[in-house]
């Protein structure tokens, strides 16, 4: 508990919940600006001016106009019409506005509680609008690489762009969990368990972010064997460990897929640690994440067999949000009590 007046710590809880949530909604939009391939129909980072969206006809053809410029349009939708253009142009200018609404309903809040509670007790906080800011320029830094000689972004900025995303809403979440005062137990496991299963889990979206951007679910579309071999038959092992390896659609969702299995085998040895040693008090937090992992990897497999479908994609996306925070809150309730 930061303050000791209960009503500040009620209005800081309810305020970062929020937050979190509409975050979450952020992170879904932009899974579906990706799986709808919206991100590169606004070529201008526009701050202020891109606040509204085109308001009658002649602004509609101006922003079709910018974006028959790129590579996009030119070499792989050069029959899109201006209807079809309006599908991903409201994908985009969403995830954009969503944007600019996170940083005022971040930043207004933060000045009120500034003058409420000493600036030394909620550095954390400036910390996230710090993230939530810098998100920003990330997010112009990833589309900027589908402009000039490629039809899509850069897969690694993309996982920057999402990882970024997964940091402020942890830290928003772990946040929220200390100002409810959530009790931490005085006997569990070592803290350090718990947290390499978050960097795993993160890792993981990273790898899963290779797999979107490089549209990498849509192929070797069976399970458990990648087409009749368990290891990709259009690459020799050797590749897995070059730096390549991570622009190689096939190699990656090889990675992808086996990572789950670490996951899955790391959890397996954490709820075993967790009932041998009759840990009572984490009984509830263990389960309800094991419960998300199992429904991770099922619309993982889901996921593959059924082509990288855009809704089955949406919904493993929006299970890992689930997943992290499960994560998180497993991670929070095993340190120790301040």
């Amino acid at each position: 508990m930061y303050t000791v007046n209960q009503k500040i710590n009620n209005q800081l809880s309810i305020w970062l919940i929020t937050m979190f949530i509409i975050i979450s909604i952020m992170i879904v939009v932009g899974g579906l600006t990706r799986l709808t391939d919206s991100g590169l129909s606004i070529t201008e980072w526009q701050l202020f001016s891109g606040l509204l969206p085109p308001l009658n006809q002649n602004d509609w053809i101006l922003y079709f106009n910018l974006y028959k410029e790129i590579p996009e349009f030119k070499l792989q939708n050069f029959n899109m019409t201006l209807q079809e253009f309006k599908v991903i142009f409201w994908w985009e200018w969403a995830h954009r506005f969503l944007g600019r609404v996170i940083g005022l309903c971040f930043l207004i809040p933060l000045i009120y509680f500034s003058f409420k509670i000493k600036i030394s007790k909620i550095l954390d906080l400036y910390l996230i609008f710090f993230l939530i800011c810098f998100q920003g320029f990330v997010g112009w830094y990833m589309v900027s690489s589908g402009l000039v000689d490629r039809v899509d972004v850069s897969h690694f900025r993309l996982s920057i762009h999402l990882l970024i995303a997964f940091l402020i809403l942890s830290l928003i979440f772990w946040n929220y969990l200390k100002y409810q005062n959530y009790n931490q137990v005085s006997y569990g496991l070592n803290s350090i368990i718990p947290f390499i299963f978050l960097v795993l889990i993160l890792l993981q979206i990273v790898i899963g972010a290779f797999v979107s951007g490089m549209d990498a679910g849509k192929i070797y579309n069976s399970w458990p064997l990648m087409g009749n071999t368990y290891f990709p038959n259009d690459n020799n092992v050797e590749n897995l460990f070059k730096l390549s390896a991570f622009s190689d659609p096939s190699l990656v969702q090889f990675i992808h897929r086996n990572l789950a299995y670490v996951i899955g085998l790391f959890y397996m040895m954490i709820i075993f640690k967790v009932y041998k040693n009759k840990i009572t008090k984490l009984y509830r937090s263990v389960n309800i994440l094991g419960f998300f992992i199992i429904l991770q990897i099922i619309l993982g497999i889901l996921t593959i067999i059924l082509g990288a479908q855009i809704y089955i994609a949406a919904v493993h996306q929006v299970s890992s949000i689930f997943l992290v925070t499960s994560s998180i809150y497993f991670f929070f309730i095993n340190t120790k009590p301040n």
